[in-house]
């Protein structure tokens, strides 16, 4: 099972902004002015980092285990199932016109579902995911 969160330091800086700095992504880091607008801005920063790595085809880290003092930032739900799509398929070996054969589609199909400009319904990656014998599901728990 994959988990799409990763770990992420919080602490209050002396203009009492609060600053989120990502433990497995050093590049990523954003503030807020106060504990909302900081997980808001979080879940952004977070975004638009593992978003550009897909497009560009890059690795994506694994998140790590958080560790005391550590809070996890989920992945914007929109990106989160091209992710899964994105590793499964690096993880398998599975290019994309294979995934497309497989499918019954054109390959630009299966370009559009790993793009993280195009908005893919869900269900077209569930499907995907089938293909390539994952599930997706939505868990939602109280949160730490």
């Amino acid at each position: 099972m994959s988990t799409f969160a990763y770990p992420a330091k919080f602490s209050t800086g002396s203009d009492r902004r609060v600053l989120v700095e990502f433990i497995d992504l050093p590049r990523v880091a954003t503030d807020g002015k106060d504990e909302r607008e900081a997980i808001e801005e979080a879940i952004d920063a977070l975004g638009s980092d593992l978003s550009i790595r897909l497009s560009r085809h890059e690795d994506i880290p694994s998140p790590s285990t958080p560790k005391c003092g550590q809070r996890l930032v989920p992945v914007p739900l929109w990106l989160a199932p091209k992710l899964a799509l994105y590793l499964s398929m690096r993880e398998q070996g599975v290019s994309n016109s294979e995934l497309a054969r497989r499918l019954g589609v054109d390959e630009r199909v299966v370009r559009r579902m790993l793009d993280p400009e195009h908005a893919t319904k869900a269900e077209k990656i569930q499907t995907a995911l089938a293909m390539l014998g994952k599930q997706m599901t939505v868990e939602v728990r109280d949160a730490a």
